[in-house]
């Protein structure tokens, strides 16, 4: 009995050491430098949302990403913005607050759309391609968040660079981590099976203003 457990035990650390190993290994080329983007022809540049406090204001580890985000949109690197988070409740909206400060950063409000339901990094990358219709991506997200972006946007068909917004050093790095190990591990096979994100929706052009996307 006990060798049947050690031997279960070893069977599930080799899958997440697999996963994890591959994730990496097969996107970690894609992170590039602002200028490396440029020219990438991206058709928006997805922001990932993280938590906010309740003043309305960006966590830290979130700003980074929005001032990521922004720069690239000030480069030229893709012509609109997508904001993907989490608005499962009416009390709790990550990405109003995701334009509300790129719009007190300069950036137009019509070039901004918002993603209520990317309620997962996979579900972003989902809903990127099969609601927002993108083809081409640049992801804005710290370094170790992006590896897991850039797997599930490949799987699903999209072309796609990251560029790390690592601005500062958080204090709940480790824990991040620590948590992206098994995130790595469910993604890979949520990829790997193109499993449709939580809510889909309507499909909503690239090509209008983004404010149809408010509320």
């Amino acid at each position: 009995m006990l060798g049947l457990m050690l031997g279960c035990m070893l069977v599930v650390v080799a899958v997440f050491a697999a996963t994890n190993v591959a994730t990496i290994a097969t996107t970690k080329d894609r992170i590039v430098e602002p200028q490396s983007a440029v020219g990438f022809d991206a058709d928006a540049i997805v922001v990932l949302g993280a938590s906010v406090f309740a003043d309305g204001t960006p966590s830290g580890i979130l700003r980074d990403r929005l001032d990521d985000g922004i720069a690239l949109y000030k480069e030229g690197v893709a012509p609109k913005l997508i904001m993907s988070g989490d608005n499962s409740t009416v009390s709790y909206n990550e990405v109003q607050v995701m334009k509300d400060y790129a719009i007190s950063q300069g950036v137009p409000s019509y070039d901004i759309f918002c993603d209520h339901a990317g309620f997962s990094t996979y579900e972003s990358m989902y809903r990127a391609k099969h609601v927002f219709g993108a083809e081409r991506i640049v992801v804005a997200t710290q370094t170790y968040h992006l590896y897991r972006a850039l797997y599930a946007a490949q799987g699903l068909g999209l072309e796609s660079l990251g560029v790390a917004s690592d601005y500062h050093d958080y204090s709940k790095q480790l824990q991040y981590d620590l948590r992206e190990i098994p995130a790595r591990t469910k993604d890979f096979f949520k990829t790997l099976f193109k499993v449709p994100s939580t809510f889909v929706g309507d499909p909503i052009s690239l090509d209008q203003s983004g404010d149809v996307t408010e509320g």
